[in-house]
C-alpha cells in the first residue's frame, strides 16, 4: 500500500513451517507487525525475480517483520490470508486423481517450485476435487437409479389400482344384492303388517261395538265404558277446578244424576252379561295377538328399513366382530307367514262370533236409549250455561288485568323518569361542589364569603333537597308499582283459575260429550 507515493515492501515468509498451515475454509486472522516502516521508492513495479530477491526470510528476522501487512489493507489479495508452505499430498488426494502416478509426478514437480503464498490455497484446493468424468458418472448413476425405482413404483401402482377397482366393484355388487334382498323382505313385512292392521282395525271396531252393546245391557259396565265413563271423567276433571271456581253448581248436579240413572239401567240385562264378557275376553285375546304381531312387524320393518338405508357414508356404522357367526333365528319364511295367517283367521272367527252376540242384544238397545239421551242433553245444557258464565267473568278479569298492565307500564316509565332525573342531578351537584372546593384555595383575605359562595352553598342545598324529594317520590312510585304487581298477580291467578275452569268444561267435558255413545252408533256399526 502506497503512502505519499511510497510503496511498502511486503515481507515474504521463510521456509515452510507446517505448524502454521491454515486449512482451506478456516477463518484466518490478520497479523500486524510492530517496528519502523521502511519506505522504498519505485519508479515502476519490479519484476518477480527482483521482488523475490528483496524478500526477507524468517531465518534472517527471528522476530515478526514490521512490514507484514493486514489483508484488509490489500484489496487485490484474497479475503483469506495464506502462507507459503510445503504440503505433502496424502493418500486421499492421490486416490481422487484419475492417474495416481502422473498425479504424484505432478506433485513432486510442483513441490520444487516456489509458489507465492497467494496461490498456495488454490493449489491445495485443486488436489481435493473430483474430475469431470466422476461428476458425469455420478449423475448418470442417479438417473438410472431413478428410472429403475420409478418404473417399479409405477407397475406396483397400476396393479394396486386394478386390484382396488376389482374389489370395489365386487363389494358394490354384493352390497347392492343385499340391499335388494332387504327391500324384498321389507315388502313382505309391509304386506303382512297391512293385513294385520286392517284386521286389527276391524277387530277394534267390532270390540267397541260389542262393548257398546254390553254397556247398554249391563248399564254399569256399559256406561262406565262410554256415557258412565264420560260422566265420571267429567266429574273427575271438574274436581281439578281451583280455588273459588270449585263450586257445587248445576252441571255437577246433573252429572251426578246422570251417573245414578246409568247405574239403575245396568240391572235390566243381567242374563246376557256373562256371554258378552266371555266374548269380549276372546276378542281382546285375539286383538292382543294381532297387536303383538303388528308391533313385532313394526319393529322388524323399522330395523330392516334402517339397515336398508345404511350407506358407506352413514353415521353409526362400526365394526362388530363375530356378529356373522351368531344365529338366533327361531323361524323360517314359511312358519313366519303361517303364524301371521293363523292370527288373522282367529281374529276373523272371533269377529263373527261377536257380531252374533251383538245381534242378540240389539233388541234391548232402545229401552235405555231415551232416558240416557235426555239426561245427556241436560248435562250438556248445564255445562254450556256454566261455560258462558265463566267466559263472561274471565273477560271482565282480562279487562281489569289489561288496565293494570297499562298502569304498571306507565309506572315503570315514571320510575325510569325519576331515576333519570336523580341521575341528572349528579353532574350539577359535582359542578357546585367542585366550585366550592376550588374556591377554598383562594389565598388569605380573598377567602371571602361572597354572594357567589352563598349561592353555591344554596345550590348544593337545593340539589340535595331535590334529590331527597325525588328519591322519596321514587320510593312511593316503587311501592305503588309493587301494589300494582300484587294486583296484577291476583288478577292473573284469578284469570288462570277461570281459564282452567273453561278448559275443563269446554275442552275436556264438552269435547267428550259431542256425540252420544249409545245404541244409534252401535246399530250403525253393525
Amino acid at each position: 500500500m502506497a503512502t505519499c507515493g511510497a510503496v511498502t515492501q511486503p515481507q515474504v515468509a521463510g521456509p515452510p513451517n507446517f505448524s502454521n498451515v491454515e486449512y482451506l475454509g478456516a477463518t484466518s486472522t490478520s497479523t500486524y507487525m510492530t517496528g519502523p516502516r521502511q519506505a522504498v521508492q519505485f519508479t515502476q513495479l519490479p519484476t518477480i525475480g527482483t521482488m523475490q530477491n528483496q524478500y526477507k526470510t524468517y531465518d534472517t528476522y527471528p522476530a515478526p517483520s514490521p512490514m507484514r501487512r493486514s489483508l484488509t489493507t490489500l484489496p487485490w489479495r484474497p479475503s483469506t490470508y495464506y502462507q507459503s508452505a510445503k504440503v505433502n499430498p496424502c493418500t486421499a488426494v492421490t486416490r481422487s486423481m484419475p492417474d495416481p502416478m502422473s498425479a504424484r509426478t505432478q506433485l513432486s514437480e510442483l513441490d520444487s517450485l516456489k509458489v507465492p503464498p497467494v496461490f498456495a490455497a488454490a493449489r491445495n484446493a485443486l488436489y481435493t476435487r473430483f474430475t469431470t468424468n466422476d461428476w458425469m458418472a455420478s449423475n448418470q448413476g442417479n438417473y438410472l437409479a431413478s428410472d429403475r425405482v420409478r418404473g417399479g413404483s409405477e407397475r406396483l401402482r397400476m396393479d394396486t389400482m386394478r386390484l382396488c377397482k376389482e374389489y370395489d366393484d365386487k363389494t358394490k355388487r354384493t352390497q347392492a344384492d343385499v340391499g335388494k334382498r332387504l327391500g324384498e323382505r321389507i315388502g313382505d313385512i309391509n304386506f303382512w303388517k297391512t293385513e294385520l292392521n286392517h284386521e286389527l282395525d276391524l277387530m277394534i271396531t267390532e270390540t267397541n261395538a260389542l262393548n257398546e252393546a254390553k254397556r247398554i245391557l249391563e248399564k254399569n259396565l256399559a256406561e262406565t265404558e262410554n256415557p258412565l265413563h264420560i260422566a265420571q271423567e267429567c266429574l273427575y276433571n271438574r274436581e281439578k277446578r281451583q280455588s273459588i271456581d270449585l263450586v257445587h253448581d248445576n252441571p255437577e248436579k246433573e252429572l251426578i244424576r246422570e251417573v245414578d240413572l246409568i247405574k239403575r239401567c245396568q240391572e235390566r240385562m243381567r242374563n246376557t252379561i256373562d256371554r258378552a264378557n266371555v266374548q269380549l275376553g276372546l276378542n281382546r285375546a285375539a286383538q292382543h295377538e294381532l297387536e303383538r304381531d303388528t308391533g313385532d312387524k313394526f319393529i322388524a320393518e323399522n330395523l330392516d328399513t334402517t339397515t336398508h338405508m345404511l350407506r358407506n357414508t352413514s353415521r353409526g356404522i362400526a365394526y362388530h366382530d363375530g356378529v356373522h357367526r351368531i344365529d338366533n333365528t327361531i323361524s323360517v319364511p314359511e312358519t313366519w307367514a303361517k303364524y301371521t295367517n293363523d292370527n288373522i283367521q282367529r281374529s276373523q272367527s272371533e269377529r263373527l262370533a261377536s257380531k252374533n252376540m251383538r245381534n242378540e242384544i240389539e233388541c234391548v238397545i232402545n229401552t235405555c236409549n231415551n232416558e240416557m239421551w235426555m239426561e245427556w242433553n241436560a248435562v250438556n245444557t248445564a255445562l254450556s250455561a256454566r261455560i258462558q258464565e265463566t267466559t263472561d267473568a274471565r273477560n271482565k278479569i282480562q279487562l281489569h288485568l289489561n288496565r293494570s298492565l297499562q298502569e304498571i307500564y306507565d309506572m315503570e316509565k315514571n320510575i325510569e323518569l325519576l331515576k333519570k332525573s336523580i341521575q341528572d342531578k349528579e353532574a350539577p351537584m359535582q359542578v357546585a361542589q367542585t366550585r366550592l372546593d376550588t374556591r377554598l384555595r383562594r389565598p388569605n383575605v380573598e377567602l371571602c364569603r361572597d354572594a357567589a359562595h352563598n349561592r353555591l352553598v344554596e345550590e348544593v342545598g337545593e340539589i340535595t333537597d331535590t334529590v331527597d324529594h325525588l328519591q322519596h317520590k321514587l320510593r312511593e312510585a316503587e311501592n305503588a308499582l309493587q301494589a300494582l304487581l300484587r294486583t296484577k298477580g291476583a288478577l292473573e291467578q284469578d284469570l288462570s283459575i277461570k281459564n282452567t275452569t273453561l278448559f275443563i268444561d269446554r275442552e275436556k267435558c264438552m269435547a267428550m260429550r259431542k256425540t252420544f255413545p249409545m245404541a244409534p252408533r252401535l246399530v250403525a256399526v253393525g
